[in-house]
Parts: C-alpha cells; structure tokens; sequence
C-alpha cells in the first residue's frame, strides 16, 4: 500500500530544498562526512581538536577574543551609522546627541570604543602568544605574515576612528599622526596629502577617514580573517607547545 506522501516529504524532495540542502540526515558516517564538508560554518570546525588545544592557559582565548571583539564593532559600528554624519558642522553634534537625545546611543558608543581598545589589546596579546609559543615556525609562517598583517589593520582601523567625533582631542591627534606620515622619506608628502586631501585637516580629511574606517579597512580586515581561519585549519589546527 502506497503510504499517502506527508508536507514533510514534499518540502524535503522538491528542488529548492535540495538546492539547499545537499545531503540528508547525518545518520550515517558518509553522510556526516559531506554535510561537514559542504557547510562553511561547519567546516571550519576540525573534526577533532588535541588536548593541548582546550587548555585555556595555553592560548587565553585570544584569538577568539579578538575576533568576538570585531563582531562588536561592526554590530555597534552600524548602529551608530544610522545617527552619524561625515561632516565637520554636525559631527561634533552628532556624537553629543548620541549621548544626550538618542536611546542607547551613548551606550552603543561606549561600546563601540571599548570594543576597539580591547581588540588593539586581545590582538597585540595573541601575536605575543603565538610568538612565545613558536606558533609561527614551519609550516605556519604564512600564517603569521597574515597575523601581522591583521595587527597593522588593526591599527589602522583604530587611528581612521579616531577622528570621526570631531573634537579637539580627535583633530590634534590626527593632525599629528598625519604630520609623522608626511615626514616619510619620498613617498611621506603624498602619504599625507592622500589621507588628508587639502592642506590642513578639514571636510575632505573626515569623508576619507570615514571611508576608510566604514569600508576598506572592515573589509580588509574580514577577508584577512578569513585566511586567517582557513590557514589554521589547513595547517592542523593550533599549535603545540614547544
């Protein structure tokens, strides 16, 4: 007798779901095998993990640390998008009225600034971690061009934010840190004109580091850290002792 076929069945054989959904359920070990092998999220998971790696005296969870600190950012970085404006007549009052009129807003800010403080520290720590460890020996040194390259987006990430509140400590500063570019050999008086874009810091030297500090760098940052991720996993997960 035909068995009459269920919602269930008809969701689970038509084409969208098997677009979707590669392999059935995970009851067998060949099952389980493709499911991890077709799923990013999952992939990223090593099948298993040595002892060593789940001692928390070992790595401190920095790597983690820092990477939980950028999604902090980015999720506070949006929502303080929504009130901001890259301008030099509103965002001094912007950032007042984050603190003042907006719900949450100065909460979201705070946020904001701790996470980006805490992630310069978590990163600088873990490179510190990894290089007393030796983490950064054959066959990871690739790995760790990536890792310096993601400290130095780090930075990055933290000195384009530093203006945006427009305030007399953000302008000087900027106008210092610019001042030490521009004081390169060669290449530091266009270095400086690029990030300023006029000859003092005003409009243009804002709309840039905004750009920068919302776009570039956070993707730069993103795709690095996807490297970062795969790099482990392909070079058998995290490190031993020495």
């Amino acid at each position: 007798m035909r068995r009459e076929q269920t919602l269930a069945d008809r969701i689970t054989g038509s084409a969208i779901w098997r677009s979707i959904v590669r392999h059935g359920y995970p009851d067998t070990q060949r099952n389980q095998a493709l499911i991890i092998a077709s799923n990013v999220f999952l992939h990223i998971h090593p099948v298993k993990i040595k002892r060593y790696a789940t001692k928390v005296t070992y790595t401190f969870c920095l790597g983690g640390l820092s990477f939980f600190m950028f999604l902090v950012l980015v999720g506070t970085g949006i929502l303080l998008m929504f009130y901001y404006v890259p301008s030099t007549d509103l965002a001094y009052q912007n950032m007042k009225d984050l603190g003042s009129s907006v719900t949450f807003g100065y909460l979201m800010r705070n946020m904001h600034r701790w996470a980006a403080q805490g992630m310069v520290i978590a990163v600088f720590l873990h490179m510190g971690r990894v290089f007393y460890t030796g983490s950064y020996k054959p066959p990871r040194e690739f790995n760790w061009v990536i890792g310096v390259l993601l400290l130095v987006t780090t930075f990055l990430l933290s000195f384009s934010g530093y203006l945006l509140p427009w305030d007399q400590l953000s302008l000087w500063a900027i106008t210092v840190g610019t001042n030490i570019a521009g004081a390169a050999p060669i290449l530091g008086p266009k270095i400086q004109f690029l990030l300023v874009g006029d000859k003092s810091i005003g409009q243009n030297a804002l709309i840039r580091f905004y750009t920068l500090h919302v776009i570039f760098l956070p993707l730069i940052a993103a795709t690095l850290m996807a490297v970062h991720f795969w790099r482990i996993r392909k070079d058998g997960g995290i490190s031993g002792p020495l």
